[in-house]
């Protein structure tokens, strides 16, 4: 050990010098962002995005433009070209599960008739499962304390199983994404015991994917066990993975891969690259927020029907005084939605059937409070001239959700994954195929000031 101790130090020492110097290099005055019009976060001046390319796959609305003025409008997510509130109470009034027409939609750009939907959702069954030796080795052997980070590198191990793995004609990039939209479920569920078993002792339960059953279906089946959920759990998980399945081509996930898909790379390697992304708690991890706040409010607001004691408590959050002096209420605020988020309005429904079920209803009852003081709130405390119209966006509910079902925060992140993978998938394709097609490279200025060479016999 006394041997090691020079060599540790000087690691250390090279770490905090390189580590001081990195700070020093990469410090940009943040006013030549201003001075070269730069659009940080690909963000316009009134907070839209850049406008870097077009889409047939699906759009967000939150707001108009009159005269160069924003204008809120209630929110609609659309799945090509339908309004996905229509998708939703078509599968609820037909009683029947509807992620997988969506995921059929989404790649097809059209809605199955019964005939190809029965015939999709069967291939999509009979081909759920994982090798053995691929389960054993890439997920049960190798061990990971990050199901996202689990199931990047399995998509990237999917790779080697694929004889046609850099082949980009469109039939074949349409088997990769089914094969990945259909494993993703798989993927996550053996991730998730694996992770348990490894690092909290757990008994490792590994169960196949039932070909007649729906993705939320086989998703719970293998996360809890036969006979071990209910109708209305798989129903709202259902209904969530249809509200999660794409968001247009602007968030940071979706713009990742057709990033990386601009690029001509393979399925896997462009798959993995969303995964990382989403990965990133500014994006994927919202849901677990809100629930950790939720926790903070009911240990610290006393009577929960009251409006007075939660808006005193929401102007201590938002004064930095109160949870985690972010000053933010988590769940609040879109960056596109407005007066309403659509999904956050429809997962709302059932959450409350669901919240009645668990015998949580005065639990959900202190978020509708909430949602319902927070924008006021928000809105007197920034100033009508700094704030902007705000709602509860679907992160507020699908951790509450979740939560519900007994699903583990670790899991909340992935299974978003789960269902985006419809989107991302349908962008690639969209990417790889029309014609006008270019590598995604956008411009930066460098403001390094210039410096001499100097001799290394001379550098101090």
């Amino acid at each position: 050990m006394d041997e090691l101790a020079p060599t540790l130090k000087s690691a250390n020492n090279i770490v905090t010098r390189l580590s001081e110097d990195v700070k020093k290099a990469s410090y940009i005055v943040p006013e030549l962002f201003e001075k070269y019009s730069v659009k940080r976060g690909l963000r316009n001046a009134d907070h839209t995005g850049v406008l870097v390319g077009l889409t047939n796959v699906g759009d967000v609305v939150g707001y108009k433009k009159e005269n160069d003025i924003l204008v809120p409008v209630d929110g609609k997510l659309i799945y090509r070209g339908i309004d996905v509130e229509d998708l939703v109470k078509g599968a609820i009034s037909q009683q029947r599960h509807g992620f997988d027409e969506v995921v059929y939609l989404l790649l097809s750009g059209k809605l199955p008739n019964q005939s190809e939907l029965q015939e999709f959702m069967e291939y999509m069954g009979s081909i759920r499962d994982l090798p053995d030796e691929f389960t054993k080795s890439m997920i049960l052997t190798l061990k990971g304390n990050d199901i996202m980070n689990m199931l990047a590198r399995s998509v990237l191990g999917l790779y080697t199983l694929d004889p046609k793995a850099e082949e980009t004609t469109i039939e074949n990039l349409v088997n990769q994404s089914l094969n990945l939209i259909s494993k993703f479920p798989t993927i996550i569920a053996y991730a998730y015991h694996a992770m348990r078993h490894a690092y909290q002792r757990k008994t490792l339960s590994i169960r196949h994917p039932n070909p007649n059953l729906s993705s939320a279906e086989n998703f719970l089946l293998m996360l809890k066990g036969e006979g071990k959920y209910t109708k209305l759990e798989a129903d709202i998980l259902d209904l969530s993975l249809i509200l999660h399945a794409d968001h247009g081509g602007g968030n940071n996930s979706t713009f990742t891969i057709r990033v990386t898909s601009s690029t001509e790379t393979d399925t896997y390697s462009a798959v993995a690259s969303a995964i990382a992304s989403l990965k990133g708690p500014l994006h994927g991890g919202a849901n677990h927020e809100v629930l950790c706040m939720m926790d903070n409010i009911k240990q610290n607001v006393k009577h929960w029907d009251s409006e007075k004691e939660v808006t005193d408590y929401l102007i201590k959050i938002l004064n930095k005084k109160a949870y985690d002096g972010s000053g933010k209420i988590y769940g609040i605020g879109h960056a596109v939605y407005t007066i309403s988020d659509p999904r956050a309005i429809l997962l709302k429904k059932q959450a409350r059937e669901l919240a009645i079920e668990k015998g949580r209803l005065d639990e959900f009852e202190l978020y509708q409070t909430i949602e319902k003081l927070a924008p006021q709130i928000f809105y007197e405390y920034k100033g009508d001239k700094v704030a902007k119209r705000v709602c509860a966006n679907v992160d507020f509910y699908s951790g509450f959700v979740y939560n519900c079902i007994g699903i583990k925060d670790s899991v909340y992140t992935p299974l978003f994954a789960m269902s985006r993978i419809a989107g991302w998938c349908s962008h690639r394709l969209e990417e790889l195929t029309f014609d006008a097609r270019r590598i995604i490279r956008p411009a930066y200025k460098n403001v390094f000031n210039p410096q001499p060479y100097v001799n290394l016999v001379d550098r101090k």
